[in-house]
């Protein structure tokens, strides 16, 4: 069966509908770490998930780094897959504060959300996130905070795990350190309270994504130009540029996608190249009506229209 990017899902409020993937990462900062013991990458991993599936949104894969973390999502919308990036460094940097004292850690600490919009993009990013552990400096499969062993694995999970819906509330906030409604979660926690990714996780979806063939998944991984994905992912949408600098990318992509310049462009083909940009690059409507020769208010328009579920 053909992989479908843009699916259905029934979402944690019992609807189903048509879902988009995201990419959500959480970066730090140099002198702050977002984790510093088991307990921190703990938590962090649990309020990926709590946060998600308060937001609904679900998760399909995570990780959780010193001073990053990743996950890829399905969302109904970009603005559920923001406000669950926003729900995590919240809940974040509340609980960093409270264990160490320490105020406003995060505050120059940024999450950023881009939509996945071709098979070939989602397939590099559903592989960097796992590849992430080798920053940790051991094998990726070895690697604690990732929940990579939950794909392909058939859903199995420890039969001495426990069913969280069946918790108590107050064992529940004392866990997943929430007051969140967990009441219809299908997650399974270890004896030793851990969440278990292969019950919290759409593994499926990634699974599907790498057409059922496990091999496919791990030659991604090893093929990936890691720099490459960390500039589109991560550094390179967090890096806002003068107008100047901006125009020259513009022209370097109209060059290189239709052998011309900026003025020589038609109309349809700077409107794929401006939301390319807005995509992929820290900007604004203003800078690119400006760069690419357009009416803010027609950038502005074409941004709207091509959000998923807006």
């Amino acid at each position: 069966m053909q992989f479908q990017r843009i699916t259905l899902r029934e979402l944690p409020d019992g609807t189903v509908t048509k879902v988009y993937p995201f990419h959500i990462s959480l970066e730090g900062m140099e002198s702050v770490l977002l984790c510093r013991d088991d307990e921190d990458f703990d938590v962090m991993q649990k309020y990926f998930h709590v946060c998600s599936w308060v937001n609904n949104v679900l998760v399909i894969i995570d990780i959780e780094m010193s001073n990053h973390g990743h996950l890829a999502v399905l969302a109904d919308s970009l603005d559920s897959a923001v406000r669950a990036g926003e729900a995590i460094k919240k809940n974040h940097s509340q609980y960093i504060s409270h264990k160490y004292g320490e105020k406003r850690v995060l505050a120059r600490s940024d999450v950023k959300v881009l939509y996945l919009d071709s098979d070939k993009y989602l397939r590099n990013a559903l592989a960097y996130i796992p590849r992430n552990a080798l920053d940790a400096g051991c094998r990726i499969e070895d690697y604690r905070w990732s929940s990579y062993n939950a794909m392909f694995a058939k859903g199995r999970s420890d039969i001495s795990a426990m069913q969280v819906s069946a918790l108590s509330r107050r064992d529940k906030e004392s866990i997943f350190h929430t007051h969140a409604d967990l009441s219809r979660v299908p997650w399974k926690i270890s004896t030793g309270g851990l969440l278990l990714p292969e019950t919290a996780c759409d593994y499926k979806y990634l699974e599907s994504a790498f057409l059922g063939d496990q091999a496919f998944f791990l030659r991604t991984i090893g093929s990936l130009n890691n720099a490459e994905m960390h500039e589109k992912l991560v550094s390179g949408p967090r890096t806002r540029r003068n107008d100047a600098a901006f125009y020259v990318t513009v022209g370097d992509t109209a060059t290189r996608w239709y052998g011309k310049d900026i003025p020589s462009l038609s109309k349809e083909q700077k409107l794929r190249i401006l939301l390319h940009l807005y995509r992929t690059c820290s900007t604004s409507p203003a800078q690119l009506a400006r760069c690419l020769q357009m009416g803010k208010e027609d950038v502005e328009s074409a941004i709207r229209m091509s959000r998923p579920g807006l």
